[in-house]
């Protein structure tokens, strides 16, 4: 089903308050499609899938082949499906349109038929042919395709989508019907780490990783809280006069994405992003150039055309943490590994990595428990009872 198509508005992207990491994860994905999508996984109650659910209306147009089934690039036809292919290759026109950037949700109950496509069961009976109806990574294709609780996805579901993400192609073969078609999606994930843990397959697959946690601070807290009353309230109203704020986010996409194939990297850079990932024994190259990509969306996204060790340091957590292999005796967090790796390599000069939700609960912890004590040394002595004995006065006598 396409965000966009929901008779209820949905909630406006820019009135999330707080989960900054998991809106940059969304928005540099928007900036640069091949970081390979975002996995966030957290607690109940978040707002995982109601961020995910609400980009569908900041998303900047594409330019698409005017009635196909794939949302055809019509200015390549590497990008075409195979009746746009066919036209553009025999000299044919094709009239084109713009649409947003689609957003369509696998349900976990869909079956690989819905997925893929299948034989279309109408024309076949009404015309006696085999044709293809198309399924939703047709419709995903240079979309985004979201998974929420994507840990309880079925084995074979996943191996479907792994193929087609992992090969930007869907091929199908049914019933004598044979048919290739690009399946370029950004592959967004949500899901609750109660439920069960993520095959390391798809997981590796996921370009950023973004741990949610809830929001402690009480002003970011009560803000979101009074935004959602207020949009549940009246939903059309509350969006109509944030429509101001997402019509310049999503401007603001767009000239990200036209000002990033301009973005270059300090020379030094790349090497020491490959250091901290030989560090760190990640398996593979994927995240060295997941890190390199991603530092460059962010420079595009803070309106950079070099990007720097500062981008480096905003990104490299979710670019890593859940590439490294899992020791169940060690206790430290991923993220914690990452920080101080990144420290070593990029010296104690270098900018500050954010911090991980798990570093911020200590912290708030901490604060706490400083006040605490602040509170009871500041504290008068109780009074003491008339009559009751001071047993300090006998040293007095």
């Amino acid at each position: 089903m396409e965000a966009s198509k929901l008779d209820k508005p949905v909630f406006p992207f820019v009135k999330i308050v707080g989960q900054d990491d998991m809106k940059l994860g969304l928005i540099l994905n928007i900036i640069d499609p091949t970081l390979g999508g975002v996995l966030i996984m957290g607690e109940r109650g978040t707002g995982k899938s109601m961020a995910v659910r609400s980009i569908a209306d900041i998303l900047p147009t594409i330019d698409v082949v005017k009635g196909d089934n794939y949302n055809s690039n019509p200015d390549n036809p590497a990008e075409m499906g195979p009746d746009a292919k066919a036209k553009a290759l025999g000299g044919e026109t094709l009239d084109r349109m713009a649409i947003k950037i689609p957003v369509v949700e696998l349900p976990l109950g869909a079956t690989e038929d819905r997925i893929c496509g299948t034989i279309d069961i109408e024309r076949a009976l009404s015309e006696g042919v085999k044709a293809y109806e198309p399924g939703l990574l047709a419709k995903a294709n240079r979309g985004i395709l979201y998974v929420d609780e994507v840990n309880l996805l079925e084995d074979g579901l996943v191996d479907v989508v792994l193929d087609s993400a992992a090969s930007g192609w869907n091929t199908v073969e049914r019933e004598g019907v044979s048919i290739s078609h690009p399946a370029r999606f950004i592959m967004v994930g949500s899901g609750s780490e109660e439920e069960g843990e993520l095959r390391p397959q798809l997981l590796d697959r996921f370009g950023l990783n973004v741990q949610v946690r809830t929001i402690m601070n009480l002003d970011d807290r009560t803000e979101l809280a009074t935004n959602r009353m207020m949009y549940d309230m009246n939903p059309r109203e509350f969006v109509n006069q944030s429509a101001a704020e997402s019509k310049e986010l999503t401007d603001k996409l767009a000239a990200c994405r036209e000002l990033l194939p301009k973005v270059t990297l300090d020379p030094d850079i790349p090497l020491k992003i490959s250091e901290v990932c030989s560090s760190l024994n990640v398996d593979g190259l994927r995240g060295d150039i997941v890190v390199n990509r991603c530092a460059k969306a962010h420079a595009a996204w803070c309106g950079r055309t070099t990007a720097t060790a500062e981008d480096v340091a905003r990104v490299i957590v979710m670019c890593l943490s859940h590439r490294l292999r899992k020791d169940p005796m060690d206790t430290m967090d991923g993220g914690y590994k990452v920080v101080l790796t990144y420290q070593k390599v990029f010296g104690s000069g270098a900018p500050q990595v954010s911090k991980t939700p798990e570093a911020e609960l200590i912290e708030l912890q901490k604060q706490k428990e400083e006040e605490a004590a602040k509170k009871a040394a500041e504290a008068p002595p109780p009074a003491k009872k008339a009559g009751s004995w001071d047993p300090s006065s006998l040293g007095r006598r």
